[in-house]
């Protein structure tokens, strides 16, 4: 038998072995000491925090009579051990990786024992290791810190989908329970969720279409505008309208919300002195709606308008030029050259910009809070968008599983969004026939 199944075989068995079976026995020790460590933990720890992720419990926290005495008794806490769970199982997933790791590298020095070469020392496997494969050395500490700080976090919102985490279904004092694809069902089936559920996704949708259409065209014609060569003073344009941007978005919109306030609102005091009549911006839902997309317009139109300038600076004046003698307006040249070329360098920003306008919280919760109340919404108001009844319904509410079905959606909403829209470019169809 060659000594690369034999090898391989062993290292199967355990790691550590193959590479002793090949005589490396600095790295034999390495991988057998984390075969021992990980048998370790498998037996102390990970088996009971996998267990835990399955059952999520089996006693709930509560008092016990003790003789004439009522004791407090810990039980255990379902989002805990659904923590844990998924830290352990993610542990076992590096060590099984790592497990194949050992196979594969018992595998290639047995194949080099066979060919009749002399295997590589540990140091200078590990200095070899450190000159190919730098790269990926480099990637593993922050890969490792993603994988606990964002995948992690990610994965558990997910979970709590499939659970009944959610009011009055709260640990320490109740267990938590896999319920499958049930709080879907209810957010679909059930006329209180589903009627909720089905006018906000329509509103989201709205919302993000005019917010990211009104402030990207906005921002391109006062750009456009403060481009053309008969405008003077330049600069003083840019900075002036530039100031909302290096405002903070929360003391621009608390702003705002004063300003429409129907009673002592200035707005509503100005529109009066003039002899019109004030208008409810907060309090009547269309006129709540119109207000959050004129103060977006406000807040996002200079951040296009920034990004418009550096476009309009790379357009070669030849290109007008020639436009001129061809007999071209203002209007041809702006939708023939400006446009497009605009259009072109920055699709992929007016994509981000409607992803990030469906989860815009700041402005929907900081200027109405979701206001007015609609009745007829569960925990929810006319301006709501998704991402702001997820807030109510998990930190206002404590109905955390339902919040997390909204989570999904809202990703998968974003992620589809997002992805069809960016394929179909022109940036990135030149970008992938370059590659």
């Amino acid at each position: 038998m060659q000594s690369k199944t034999i090898g391989a075989f062993l290292s199967f068995v355990l790691m550590g072995l193959g590479q002793l079976y090949n005589r490396q026995w600095g790295k034999g020790i390495v991988f057998l000491a984390a075969a021992l460590a990980g048998i370790y933990f498998s037996v102390f720890q990970l088996f009971d925090h996998l267990k835990g992720l399955i059952t999520l419990g089996d006693q709930p926290s509560g008092f016990v009579k003790v003789g004439k005495m009522m004791k407090m008794v810990e039980g255990d806490h379902s989002i805990f051990l659904l923590i844990k769970g998924l830290i352990a199982l993610v542990a076992v997933l590096f060590f099984l990786s790592f497990y194949v790791l050992n196979i594969r590298d018992a595998y290639l020095v047995g194949r080099m024992r066979d060919e009749g070469k002399t295997p590589a020392p540990f140091r200078k496997s590990l200095s070899a290791l450190g000159d190919k494969h730098f790269a990926y050395l480099v990637l593993i500490p922050p890969f490792i810190v993603i994988t606990f700080l964002t995948v992690l976090p990610l994965v558990f919102s997910i979970a709590l989908a499939f659970t009944n985490f959610a009011d009055p279904i709260l640990p320490p004092a109740n267990l938590v329970d896999w319920v499958g694809f049930d709080n879907f069902s209810k957010m679909l089936n059930l006329k209180v969720w589903s009627s909720t559920f089905g006018g906000i996704l329509k509103w989201t949708i709205i919302w993000a279409i005019v917010a990211t259409a009104t402030t990207y065209v906005g921002g391109i014609l006062v750009a456009v505008l403060i481009h053309q060569p008969r405008v003077r003073f330049k600069k003083f344009w840019r900075t002036a309208l530039i100031v909302p941007f290096a405002i903070p978005n929360m003391i621009s919109l608390l702003v705002m919300r004063n300003m429409f306030n129907n009673q002592f609102g200035p707005v509503n005091g100005y529109l009066q002195y003039f002899g019109l009549k004030g208008l409810p911006w907060l309090t009547d839902p269309f006129w709540a709606k119109v207000t959050v997309i004129l103060v977006n317009m406000w807040i996002g139109i200079p951040i296009v308008m920034i990004l418009a300038f550096g476009v309009l600076t790379t357009i070669p004046r030849d290109l007008y030029e020639a436009a001129e003698v061809d007999g071209a307006g203002s209007s041809q040249k702006f939708r023939l050259i400006t446009m497009p070329m605009v259009l072109f360098s920055t699709s992929p920003i007016l994509i981000m910009n409607f992803a990030g306008n469906i989860n815009n919280f700041n402005v929907i919760y900081l200027l109405t809070n979701g206001e007015p109340v609609n009745l007829n919404y569960q925990f929810a108001g006319h301006t709501d968008l998704l991402v702001t009844w997820l807030y109510k319904l998990a930190l206002n509410q404590s109905q955390f599983s339902f919040a997390s079905v909204i989570g999904i959606v809202i990703f998968l909403i974003v992620a589809s969004i997002s992805i069809w829209s960016y394929t179909r470019t022109r940036s990135y169809r030149e970008e992938d026939m370059i590659q």
